[in-house]
């Protein structure tokens, strides 16, 4: 029987995989990575590892033995090469290194690179192809500018960063693919360069790539440019102004579409225009909004843990010791502030509560059998049983003045169900931090719940520098997010292996676009190309 036709995917910016995770697991697997791109080494080692994994995957199930050792009983990493591997393994590490490649985009060597690659594949207009990707977002995220004011020599027109988007354009116009998927930042929308709206210059340079780079083609298609949520598009040959457009169209606001998390991005789907028309046009295809899932349902039932002592001795003693003096010392000021209240009842009842021997956790944390789901669907989707630990679930250090507010505003959040918020809601002495603007609204959510019953804020790469952002709602944990929670509300899947460091591994999840919002728009592309 003659199989199925693969679509070829290149992945661009990729950092650890979240958009060709989604891609990869559209039913049918109809997609096939050919090359990801990225340049941070951490990020790249993660994104070759599920390379990895999904090429033995493809080969059968019965060949995933390596890497299931190498996720449940830590034998050496597949990509050392000391390690020996059976024939399979050894060619799913090789296909592996060709497919993800540790890239610069803008450096002329790799550029080289990555065009020997595309050649080498035969991508053009003749096969159907898609380009995903999101340029790196620092230059137009509302906190990379804020911070970008504070520089008194800096200049947009000259932050390269700006213009990393024209890489990706690049590609566009020199190998047109049937279909992109490009993705950033909500503050792209605002961004400005020499005072023009950078998102409207992008919009007009991805619907004409050739004009874009003064590289004319002689009959090369253009692109229409949809939304994913409504039926608006973008079509240089229709006579239409990004300036008359409502920017608005193109956010995406994830936790709409099942995602247990307040993730809003910009995402243009590029269709080529000789798709959009003839005999069997594409019309507008939109994501399918669906009811919002909680962060308890994403992590509920993974196994507890302390967090840990940082900047003095850590021990489970002493941390228990610690822990217990600052819900004593919360409920006594609550009761004095506040009267009989349900805060200073909970702060109570956390103290009473508090278990000695809690783990701090680890790179692999045992399961246990007997912590239930509370999402059974979800579920479905995270958990392979074939892995017998939570990777990446260990806790992060915090100071001893930093624990007293994480209990304190957990606590806070359980009787209010809502996170503390500005300087009003922390008057009990200790829990003011050093900060000079404390009280002038700017620091107003500085220590933010993620609420059980809630859909989470957004997970940043901020997380990989503190975790005041994240506390955790269980107030007896009294601590940030682990790396395995963050990806969880990302939905990376629990066999998605993280590998540098903790600060990496956060960096990683936190710059990633969600796999499973990102498998619905592989289903609408496969639609597109597959109708």
């Amino acid at each position: 029987m003659k199989q199925p036709e693969l679509i070829p995917i290149v992945d661009l910016f990729a950092g650890p995989g979240g958009l060709g995770e989604g891609f990869s697991s559209v039913e049918g697997d109809p997609f096939r990575i050919i090359v990801s791109a990225e340049m941070e080494a951490s990020a790249h080692q993660t994104l070759r590892l599920r390379a990895f994994y999904r090429n033995l995957k493809r080969q059968g199930a019965e060949f995933l033995a390596p890497y299931y050792r190498f996720c449940n009983e830590g034998v050496a990493n597949p990509f050392d090469p000391k390690t020996v591997l059976d024939e399979a393994a050894e060619m799913a590490r090789n296909e592996a290194e060709h497919e993800a490649r540790q890239l610069i985009l803008g450096d002329q060597e790799d550029n080289r690179t990555l065009d020997k690659i595309l050649k080498e594949q035969g991508l053009g207009e003749a096969s159907p192809w898609v380009l995903i990707g999101g340029p790196p977002c620092q230059a137009y995220s509302l906190v990379g500018r804020s911070r970008n004011r504070g520089k008194l020599d800096y200049k947009p027109e000259e932050d390269h960063r700006h213009f990393l988007y024209r890489e990706y354009l690049r590609i566009i116009q020199q190998y047109r693919p049937a279909i992109f998927v490009m993705e950033n930042v909500k503050g792209i929308l605002s961004s400005k360069v020499d005072g023009k709206q950078i998102f409207h210059t992008i919009l007009h340079d991805l619907a004409d790539p050739d004009k874009a780079l003064n590289k004319r083609k002689a009959g090369a298609a253009s692109y229409r440019i949809y939304s994913l949520t409504c039926p608006t598009y973008f079509d240089l040959d229709e006579n239409q102004s990004a300036e008359e457009l409502d920017a608005r169209d193109f956010i995406v606001r994830a936790e709409e579409y099942g995602i247990p998390q307040a993730r809003h991005r910009v995402i243009l789907l590029g269709v080529r225009k000789d798709l959009c028309t003839g005999s069997n046009p594409v019309r507008p295809i939109q994501l399918v909004r669906c009811p919002n899932r909680s962060v308890g349902e994403a992590i509920d039932h993974l196994p507890p843990l302390r967090s840990r002592l940082s900047k003095q001795a850590d021990s489970n003693a002493r941390w228990t010791e610690l822990i217990k003096e600052h819900f004593s010392y919360l409920e006594k000021e609550a009761r004095s502030q506040f009267g009989h209240s349900e805060l200073w009842a909970i702060l109570s009842q956390c103290r009473e509560n508090l278990k000695d021997g809690l783990s701090s956790g680890g790179l692999r944390v045992p399961r246990d059998p007997k912590l239930k789901p509370s999402a059974p669907d979800l579920e479905r989707w995270y958990t392979d049983p074939n892995v017998t630990v939570w990777l990446n679930h260990e806790a992060r250090g915090h100071m001893a003045s930093d624990l007293l507010r994480y209990a304190y505003s957990a606590a806070f959040a359980k009787a209010r169900g809502r996170s503390p918020k500005g300087h009003e809601e922390f008057q009990i002495d200790g829990l003011r931090p050093n900060h000079e603007n404390w009280e002038s609204g700017k620091f107003s959510d500085r220590f933010r719940v993620q609420l059980k019953k809630s859909s989470a804020t957004t997970i940043t790469s901020h997380i990989s520098k503190d975790g005041h952002y994240f506390i955790h709602y269980d107030p007896i944990q009294c601590r940030s997010l682990t790396v395995r929670e963050a990806a969880r509300l990302q939905t990376f899947p629990d066999n998605y292996f993280f590998l540098g460091n903790r600060t990496q591994q956060y960096h990683q999840v936190g710059n990633a676009v969600p796999p499973i919002l990102s498998r619905k728009i592989g289903e609408i592309v496969k639609k597109i190309l597959k109708p």
